[in-house]
């Protein structure tokens, strides 16, 4: 029997690892079977692509080869890890997929939603998620969340303005995806978000 695919999406500091790793933590409790990976990385050669694309001296990428590097290492990732844990009919979270590509190098970088769904054609025609959570909060009240942005990561470090045309594109993917993308508001405490996720699984009939 295969298995379901999870993604969790949001702005940077919107607290997915945090929300990933309380579901995980439920889940062990009851007792249902699943793995908890990442994008970019996840396997071992998809985390080397990782540390190139993150790199903050690597400041002359151009937005080509970015996404370029993304969809690569998902590539990767998709056939070392996600595939078998599906084929074992395990429940798969994920932090970060497509919709990630298509929200910062499609809307964000400006390469356009179709160049990014043609580079990432693999992933779309074999591997798209069950169900993607889009962790709702603004970049800005994330950054102030977090105390400001990571010196070393690339992507943090493009400033609030790209942010909040990231965030605009996972708005806009929300729209075009009602039936996938389900918005999970992040006011209150991380157990008020981890709870209306787990709420949100339960009524998709995923756990």
């Amino acid at each position: 029997m295969k298995g379901s695919f999870i993604t969790f999406e949001g702005c940077e500091g919107s607290g997915k690892s945090t929300q990933m790793r309380l579901l995980s933590e439920r889940l062990k409790k009851e007792g249902i079977s699943h793995i908890v990976t990442r994008e970019p990385g996840g396997s071992d050669i998809a985390e080397q692509i990782r540390a190139i694309i993150l790199n903050g001296k690597n400041t002359a990428m151009c937005d080509e080869c970015e996404a370029l590097l993304y969809a690569a290492a998902r590539a990767q990732h998709l056939n070392e890890k996600v595939r078998p844990a599906l084929d074992e009919g395990l429940l798969v979270l994920c932090d970060r997929f497509v919709d990630s590509s298509l929200a910062y190098q499609g809307y964000a970088r400006g390469l356009g939603m179709d160049f990014v769904s043609s580079i990432n054609s693999f992933a779309l025609e074999n591997y798209m998620p069950d169900l993607t959570l889009f962790l709702n909060i603004s970049p800005k009240a994330a950054f102030e969340r977090k105390h400001g942005a990571d010196e070393g990561d690339r992507m943090e470090q493009l400033g609030l303005g790209f942010h909040e045309k990231v965030y605009e594109g996972y708005l806009k993917l929300a729209d075009m995806y009602p039936g996938r993308i389900v918005k999970v508001e992040c006011g209150g405490s991380k157990y008020d978000t981890a709870d209306r996720i787990y709420s949100v699984l339960k009524s998709h009939k995923i756990i």
